[in-house]
């Protein structure tokens, strides 16, 4: 059995920080830690926190919750953080304080929904360019249409390393496939970004299939080529759609075939080297 590392996972807790958007998914709208992640039969050696879009001003506890949340919970190797990379050289200091924290390895802004002249502004491009330097990558979480402008993000930004989160969000409910293609095979020309192989549950009908999304993953692979892919699943979110084990069962038959190498680099080792998390020797990665 393969070990895995899911690179995209939620906690929250409503009763302890403001996360507006919970109050329209009546279904989420509960405390969910890493006690309730159930695997199923895989072999879940590791987990990446990425924010969970409670308000601005209470990021900086949601990391310290969550590093304390990995005191007990020992799958959690690395926190993605909210930071306000908007605001350009403004945000420094609290770039600094994030980099000081034990476990943030990146951050995100959250930019679907916003107008695609924010993805290329100056002060979000001055902003991730000041995160190599602090060894902080930067997830991209947009939608398909988005997908145009994060090509001239990380064109500008060729320092910065660029994590593009759920595939770019492709219309996998109407199965379209362009320009959502070639856009990604735009952005996967630029050295500097990887795909996570994650949130696509969402983006379908209700009554989906694994055929539904296979093409998406399978362009992807294609593009990125399997060493820049990384393995996730999006839980609690992807609940709505699917149970880990399902996405992770639907992600490795896609990559049965495949040299071991290959095989584990979407597993566990795309993440780790991206993130530069540390897995412990007593970690089994095979």
């Amino acid at each position: 059995m393969i070990s895995l590392l899911d690179s995209h996972v939620h906690f929250w807790d409503p009763n302890a920080r403001r996360h507006d958007w919970l109050s329209e998914v009546p279904p989420l709208n509960r405390r969910f830690g890493p006690e309730d992640v159930d695997p199923g039969h895989h072999d879940l050696t590791g987990i990446v926190f990425v924010q969970a879009d409670c308000r601005d001003e209470e990021a900086l506890d949601e990391v310290r919750w969550v590093q304390a949340l990995a005191s007990e919970h020992r799958l959690i190797k690395g926190i993605v953080a909210y930071a306000p990379v908007h605001r350009g050289v403004d945000a420094a200091d609290q770039l600094q304080a994030l980099a000081a924290e034990e476990l943030v390895v990146g951050v995100r802004r959250l930019l679907q929904g916003r107008p695609a002249q924010e993805i290329v502004d100056p002060g979000l491009i001055e902003g991730v360019g000041l995160l190599p330097v602090l060894g902080l990558t930067f997830d991209v979480c947009v939608t398909h249409d988005q997908l145009p402008q994060v090509v001239e993000l990380v064109r500008r930004s060729p320092a910065t390393s660029f994590v593009l989160d759920h595939l770019g969000k492709p219309p996998v409910a109407s199965r379209a496939l362009e320009p959502w293609r070639a856009n990604i095979a735009a952005i996967a020309e630029q050295p500097n970004v990887v795909c996570k192989l994650s949130g696509l549950t969402t983006e379908a009908s209700e009554g989906w299939s694994a055929a539904d999304v296979r093409p998406y993953l399978e362009h992807v692979l294609e593009a990125f080529g399997p060493r820049r892919c990384m393995l996730g699943s999006d839980w609690p979110v992807a609940s709505l759609r699917t149970t880990v084990e399902q996405w992770f069962d639907i992600v490795l038959e896609l990559l049965d075939g495949l040299p071991d190498e290959d095989r584990e680099a979407v597993a566990i080792g795309t993440a780790v080297s991206t993130y530069g998390l540390s897995m412990p020797a007593t970690d089994p990665v095979h």
